[in-house]
């Protein structure tokens, strides 16, 4: 029995969803992902002016007269998201922490998915794969992924970027949209993998953010705890060059991120915990129409 108040959380995010899925829904989705590609539909007489590249020879070699391949672009998608759940994403200075901010992403894009009549699916790692959720398209198998999402409690505390790619490219066979989603804080290398996991399909990464990341709030002693680590560290922001060093460390790790991205060429959407998610998305998507045109 699934408690009230996770139900309640769940039909909450559900709502506030379903008011923001228009502007996203016809902002981009349905233009931006196409389909998998051009699937095989049926053969034809060759007819003049026919790409005869699209001949095929088996049927032609069989009836006698030139028959050629007729292909039609395969419309269904398959939407993986590749979450994150390391114990640095359950941090949050705002009104809610990063995996909250995680959360509210894969809703909004999931019910644009099947809204398109795409198949969704989830893979939650930490330094290890926690769960595997296959894809499916239906109200309940979506409603089951954001649970998942707010209150699924991983075993592990680390973020191994790399294990939770290299388990993404085993089960997931055929093309598809990958969503990687973290706040990439990790001491393990991962960028072979995003490049040939972006050969394979359209990788996306959701880089989360809080802006208590950057700089601190007031002056003086903070304990600074890593989750992931278990450690302890203490600051004094009481001087202002130790307050621009904070933030100056902080700004070069996240240009470092962004510039693998590119390097990699793996498109981006960077959010914030203080900035509502619908903004950088459909940002996302007007950048990617221009490309596409």
């Amino acid at each position: 029995m699934i408690p009230k108040e996770i139900l309640k959380k769940v039909r909450r995010i559900e709502i506030q969803t379903n008011k923001r899925m228009t502007e996203v829904f016809s902002g981009g989705y349905k233009s931006i992902f196409k389909g998998r590609g051009m699937e095989f539909s049926e053969v034809r007489e060759y007819l003049p002016g026919d790409d005869i590249r699209n001949i095929d020879w088996n049927v032609t070699a069989r009836t006698g007269a030139a028959f050629i391949k007729k292909f039609e672009e395969e419309r269904e998608l398959t939407i993986i998201f590749l979450l994150d759940m390391s114990g640095s994403t359950k941090f949050g200075s705002e009104t809610r922490l990063k995996s909250e901010l995680a959360a509210e992403f894969v809703a909004l894009l999931s019910f644009s998915a099947i809204r398109n009549n795409d198949n969704v699916g989830i893979i939650f790692f930490t330094d290890k794969i926690e769960k595997y959720i296959p894809a499916a398209r239906s109200r309940s198998h979506i409603l089951r992924i954001i649970r998942e999402t707010l209150f699924f409690s991983p075993e592990g505390t680390g973020t191994d970027i790399h294990e939770g790619l290299h388990y993404l490219n085993t089960v997931i066979k055929k093309r598809a949209i990958i969503f990687l989603i973290s706040d990439f804080i990790t001491k393990y290398n991962h960028e072979h993998v995003m490049k040939l996991t972006n050969k394979r399909h359209d990788l996306i990464s959701v880089l989360i953010t809080d802006p208590a990341e950057l700089e601190f709030k007031g002056r003086g002693f903070y304990r600074l705890f890593d989750p992931e680590t278990g450690k302890n560290k203490i600051i004094f922001s009481g001087f202002k060059k130790s307050r621009e060093l904070f933030k100056k460390k902080r700004l070069e790790e996240l240009q470092m991120i962004e510039d693998n991205f590119k390097a990699i060429g793996t498109d981006y959407i960077k959010l914030s915990t203080e900035i509502d998610i619908v903004k950088p998305i459909m940002q996302f998507f007007e950048k990617r129409k221009r490309r596409q045109h």
